[in-house]
């Protein structure tokens, strides 16, 4: 796996923590330690896309700042190769 996809995982892995953090303060509205948490992970989540940003271009269309379309550029992750494979 290249340093890319694992920054890409990396991203991936705390956004989901903050979607599921988000679900469970629906509920739990006044838990403090998981609403720390919650901004821990979202501080970390910017941190992750603005150095990912940095090293390899933009992720979103709103983040293309001088290429509107460079967020599109390959490679798509159905173009990657499997675990396994070269």
């Amino acid at each position: 796996m290249t340093d890319r996809e694992m920054m890409l995982r990396q991203i991936a892995t705390v956004d989901f923590a903050i979607v599921e953090l988000n679900l469970y303060l629906d509920t739990h509205p006044s838990d403090q330690e998981v609403n720390s948490k919650l901004n821990d992970y979202k501080k970390q989540s910017e941190e992750l896309r603005n150095r990912y940003q940095e090293m390899y271009g933009p992720l979103t269309s709103e983040t293309a700042e001088d290429n509107r379309w460079g967020w599109i550029a390959d490679p798509w992750p159905w173009n990657l190769p499997e675990e396994g494979e070269n």
